[in-house]
């Protein structure tokens, strides 16, 4: 219908602009389309908050709780169930906190329209609206719905907010006006053919709808549980069929599987993981980087394209004044002062506050006194103005589009050949341009010269991108304007100018897929690109295995921003954009991206460090008791023991998140065959550490067996926790300084862990020469597991960076 004749499209619609529809009409077909709203879909905040309880980890927590209860180790039970509650709230709040984009959008919609029925204009709410009524637009209006334009007049219309175009467009009779856009100048009656979800802000909003991404943070969440829960069925299913070979009580049993299950479970891990995030969210906010969604910091650490919206974001959404050409014989500062005298800064327009802006000296404009103002108007496309100097000797002068200030001029046939070509360089450059001519004394025209205007970059733009290609990251400029412009601001900002049209995205036949999909890999940027293609664009690159970030400030951006792996909306951003993105910036331009890039990349290294450490700490434990109970009925480490190595060593890891890193100069991902290669080497060793202490209490010092458990507690409580200053660092432990916080959680706990144990609080007691020989022993296997580290590292990662190289490098950074 976008297309379709006028006259043929009225006969269609079955409506006409005299009378519109009748009121019984619109009745009908409002019942027949629906309202004239976006539709939201809405999920039961109970059902989602129950989501929280399905998956490895929380079915691994479930079943230690169940274990619980049917042994009767109702504290165990009580803890279990807290944790698995406190991970739930966590992970719901944060998600209720990322905002909702349809709504931003539907608040966008105008809220009444000026509507023709039954012959008569009156005012109703834009949700009534139906294909086929005629509604009256007037300046400053938004469309309330996907219109064609009836005339007469042609008008100026923004739609940069849907479009990306930095300019207002002219639209004549019959031209599309998309709901949502702005009158900006003159005003028209409109036959709409499309409402609600079928307008192009509709099918805007159900892109964003449809746009939904598992982040690669959940996915290594998932992975990781899927491999210890895969450890812990193996090993229970091999302790319950040791068990009925040799006759073992079933209750008995079913306590050791609890132990077991208990020690498989990263309880904290959750929430460990986001409170890092959490953290690192307060850091980007003080950095102006505002977080909706806790996972699009790790998403942000790995992203290697940037797609960045050209229009407000790496230029200024703002016109400004060119270099003048001068074809009249005048000074390219008198040629300003001419065209700035043909504008009124009181209208607020764009152009004239462009050129006014131009002027060198504004002094100079207050030796004139404007009469009569023309301003402009979309039919004669110029302004004109009757000036007096200070000698009352009074001129004319105007501008406006070119080719009609020509038409006005005397000595146009003189100079048309010179102006002619300095528009078609203007224009190959992406610059707007506009005529300027002058009659003295009520003689004629005199054609004057050419005023280019154009949307210059942001001063901080091109620094910005080299500093992002330094991190390893491409970025690709995305733009509604005409090629030549994208390609203009592309060269300025050190881009290239390997710019793809959008536009022909549509025409690409089916075996010219794979082709297209490698130029948009290999693009610079994207011109004349609307949400579909934007949309597009991202799902090509994501197949092709990028993290994409996507930056924008419009409507038209708010489909990608929430498709994109980390959605980032600029400063000055609508509020649809707002909710769509995941890092809100608070300040122009993008200079902060590359800081909150930076910030990111030492939050990934602090969960990265993190879950080896936790996967080695559960393999060890769980490990160590599965071959315990195997070789002998003997529990080495009762449940509560469990219990209270995972609330201390869990509890002070959090402070994990304040530690000491170097961020990499590369794109960071989850390598999983790293992750858990390293933790597995680093869990086995723990084993062995593990029986070598029960070795030397039960065979070398014959103590009691009761104080045998003591002593194992507090040896996989103080090894364990020492582990994570090996976990920490990709080269040696001593290559980057830990945090004071870390070394003070670490050994706060390790000393509240050694009291437990001399006390006997829960457990029998043990005097302080053991607990010294406890500590000595994981001091000797702390040093050992650190070249177990480099070694498996060496195994598991054998492309990165040399260790050597890190360590001359490596030196203690805040993070």
């Amino acid at each position: 219908m976008a297309k379709l004749d006028i006259a043929k499209l009225e006969l269609k619609l079955g409506t006409s602009p005299e009378t519109g529809l009748s009121k019984a009409e619109a009745d009908k077909r409002l019942a027949q389309y629906g309202a004239n709203e976006i539709s939201e879909k809405t999920t039961n905040p109970f059902l989602k908050f129950l989501s929280y309880f399905w998956g490895p980890i929380p079915w691994m927590i479930e079943a230690a709780a169940i274990l619980s209860g049917i042994v009767h180790h109702w504290s165990d039970f009580v803890i279990i169930m807290v944790l698995l509650l406190a991970n739930a709230i966590v992970g719901f709040w944060e998600e209720y906190q990322a905002g909702n984009a349809i709504a931003a959008l539907k608040a966008k919609l105008a809220p009444h329209a000026r509507v023709k029925r039954d012959g008569a204009w009156s005012d109703v709410a834009a949700r009534l609206l139906v294909p086929g009524d005629i509604v009256r637009l007037r300046l400053g209006d938004i469309v309330p719905a996907d219109s064609r334009s009836l005339g007469p007049d042609a008008v100026e219309v923004d739609q940069a907010a849907l479009t990306g175009e930095s300019l207002p467009v002219s639209k004549g009779s019959g031209d599309v006006l998309y709901s949502g856009a702005i009158l900006r100048q003159g005003e028209a009656d409109a036959l709409v053919y499309a409402t609600g979800g079928e307008t192009f802000f509709g099918k805007t909003a159900a892109l964003v709808q449809e746009a939904h991404t598992t982040s690669h943070f959940q996915k290594a969440v998932m992975k990781i549980g899927d491999y210890l829960i895969v450890i812990a069925i193996a090993l229970v299913t091999l302790i319950f069929a040791v068990a009925l070979f040799r006759g073992d009580d079933v209750m008995e049993t079913l306590q050791f599987a609890l132990v077991l299950t208990v020690a498989a479970i990263p309880v904290a891990m959750p929430a460990v993981l986001s409170v890092t995030m959490a953290v690192g969210a307060r850091r980007l906010a003080a950095r102006q980087a505002i977080v909706s969604r806790l996972a699009a910091i790790e998403e942000l650490a790995g992203v290697d394209v940037l797609c960045s919206d050209k229009t407000g974001t790496l230029t200024q959404n703002k016109l400004t004044l060119g270099d003048p050409v001068s074809v009249g014989g005048e000074s390219q500062d008198d040629l300003v002062l001419d065209g700035a005298l043909a504008s009124r800064a009181e209208d607020q327009d764009t152009i004239d506050m462009a050129v006014i802006a131009g002027v060198k000296d504004a002094a100079e404009l207050k030796d004139y006194t404007v009469g009569h103002y023309q301003p402009f108007d979309p039919v004669h496309k110029r302004t004109e103005a009757t000036v007096a100097d200070k000698s009352d000797k009074t001129f004319k002068v105007t501008k406006g589009a070119v080719q009609v200030i020509l038409a006005l001029s005397k000595n146009a046939d003189t100079v048309k050949e010179d102006v002619d070509k300095t528009t078609d360089a203007l224009a190959k450059r992406g610059y707007r341009a506009l005529g300027v001519a002058k009659a003295s004394d009520g003689g004629d025209w005199e054609f004057l010269g050419v005023l280019p205007l154009y949307d210059p970059p942001r001063p901080s733009s091109k620094d910005m991108i080299a500093q992002a290609e330094a991190l390893g990251i491409d970025v690709k400029m995305i733009t509604g304007d005409q090629l030549a412009i994208a390609k203009e601001i592309a060269s300025q900002l050190g881009l290239g100018t390997g710019i793809l049209d959008a536009s022909q995205f549509g025409d690409t036949k089916a075996h010219e897929t794979s082709k297209l999909d490698h130029d948009i890999e290999t693009a610079d940027g994207f011109a004349q690109v609307f949400p579909e293609h934007k949309f597009h664009i991202i799902d090509v690159l994501q197949k092709h295995g990028h993290i994409v970030g996507m930056t924008g400030d419009g409507v038209n951006d708010a489909p990608s921003l929430k498709k994109a792996d980390c959605g980032i909306a600029v400063s000055g951003a609508t509020d649809a954009a707002r909710a769509a993105a995941a890092i809100v910036l608070l300040t122009p331009g993008l200079t902060v991206i590359v800081d909150a890039v930076q910030e990111a990349r030492k939050i990934f290294q602090r969960m990265n460090s993190y879950a080896i450490y936790r996967i080695a700490e559960t393999i060890r434990v769980l490990l160590f008791m599965t071959l315990s109970i195997i070789v002998s009925i003997f529990i080495r480490v009762t449940a509560i023991m469990i219990v209270l190595l995972a609330l201390l060593n869990d509890g002070a890891i959090l402070s994990i998140a304040y530690d000491n890193v170097k961020p990499s100069p590369k794109p960071e991902a989850w390598n999983m065959r790293r992750v858990l290669g390293v933790s597995t080497l680093l869990g086995l060793a723990g084993v062995a550490a593990s029986f070598g202490m029960f070795y030397i209490g039960e065979e070398v010092l014959k103590l009691d067996r009761e104080v045998v458990q003591t002593l194992m507690y507090l040896k996989l409580s103080v090894a364990g926790h020492l582990n994570i200053f090996v976990t920490r660092t990709r080269g040696p432990f001593w290559s980057i300084a830990p945090a004071k916080i870390l070394l003070i959680a670490v050994f706060g706990t390790q000393a509240l862990a050694t009291i437990i144990a001399v006390s006997g609080l829960l457990m029998p007691a043990i005097s302080w020469e053991l607990a010294a020989i406890v500590w000595g022993y994981a001091l000797v296997w702390f040093l050992f597991n650190d070249q177990v580290k480099l070694l498996a590292y060496r195994i598991f990662d054998p492309a990165a960076k040399p260790v050597i190289d890190q360590r001359k490098t490596a030196a203690p950074a805040a993070a």
